[in-house]
């Protein structure tokens, strides 16, 4: 299993410099999230030849490798113009993932929960100009839903990575989404069975406790979804269930730090986590 850290907390580090500060942190593996200079999201690649072999470098100066990278696009629209330039952004990632000598890609379904059947039309068209790609090159593309796509509920993403019909499309869970994927968590890893090959780590509270009424929205019947991604015992995830479904079913992926809410302690929080999860794999 890899254990990896989301820089994105720290991503006013520089890039070239990003794999030793994560190194200094304790960690082996990063899952590169997007950055304004490296993979924007929803926007064109910005990095150049030059910018990603000196990533390449760094990374192997600092012995750390990269376990994935995290692009976003709107490859499920809203709309066919907006589809057609996230499938042109996806060939520039796609390259420069292959330049990096990175296996892996994961990403968001995207697209509009209130136009699911237009956005999964829109998503089926992207796949199919990319798969071949990803085939072509040996690359792994590991989908999570999230609030506010297309997809958000863990079911149904497993039954669309299924339809996809190819070993190199897997399920990711993203235990920060643990209250908006409609299932539990042991229900959700046993469903996935083979195709779950990623986890994302932070904590949240359960939006929907107290009646719904832990979190008065306004206006009343807004659409927002709301979550956190906090450090592991701030918030309402059973980390002992978590870890122990993942310990029964032989979990050998990749596991991500992604906490986001406190980066005027960045350091100390991914230092933190690593030391909690690892207590965790060490328990379960």
């Amino acid at each position: 299993m890899k254990l990896a850290l989301d820089p994105y907390m720290i991503r006013d580090v520089p890039l070239v410099d990003l794999p030793s500060t994560v190194a200094d942190l304790g960690y082996e593996y990063i899952e590169l999230s997007p950055r304004d200079d490296f993979l924007p999201p929803y926007l064109h690649p910005r990095a150049d030849d030059s910018l990603v072999a000196g990533l390449k470098r760094a990374l192997a100066v600092a012995d750390v490798e990269l376990a994935s990278v995290l692009p976003v696009y709107r490859w499920s629209g809203p709309g066919e113009e907006l589809r057609r330039a996230a499938v042109q952004y996806w060939r520039r990632a796609i390259q420069i993932v292959v330049d990096l000598g990175c296996g892996v890609i994961n990403t968001e379904f995207n697209g509009r929960p209130e136009l699911p059947e237009e956005s999964e039309a829109l998503f089926w068209r992207s796949m199919e100009e990319l798969l071949p790609i990803l085939e072509k090159e040996g690359i792994e593309m590991r989908i999570e839903p999230h609030p506010d796509d297309f997809v958000e509920e863990a079911i149904a993403a497993i039954q669309i990575v299924r339809g996809a019909n190819s070993p190199l499309v897997s399920y990711l869970h993203c235990a920060p989404h643990t209250f908006h994927l409609g299932a539990s968590m042991p229900d959700i890893v046993d469903y996935a069975g083979d195709r779950l090959k990623h986890v994302h780590i932070a904590d949240v509270f359960d939006h929907k406790a107290s009646s719904g009424l832990r979190y008065v929205l306004n206006p009343p019947g807004t659409p927002a979804r709301v979550h956190q991604h906090l450090d592991i015992g701030q918030g309402e995830v059973d980390w002992d269930e978590f870890f122990a479904k993942l310990g029964d079913t032989g979990f050998d992926g990749v596991m991500t730090v992604c906490v986001f809410a406190w980066e005027e302690r960045a350091g100390e929080s991914a230092i933190y986590n690593r030391e909690r999860i690892e207590s965790y794999l060490a328990k379960w």
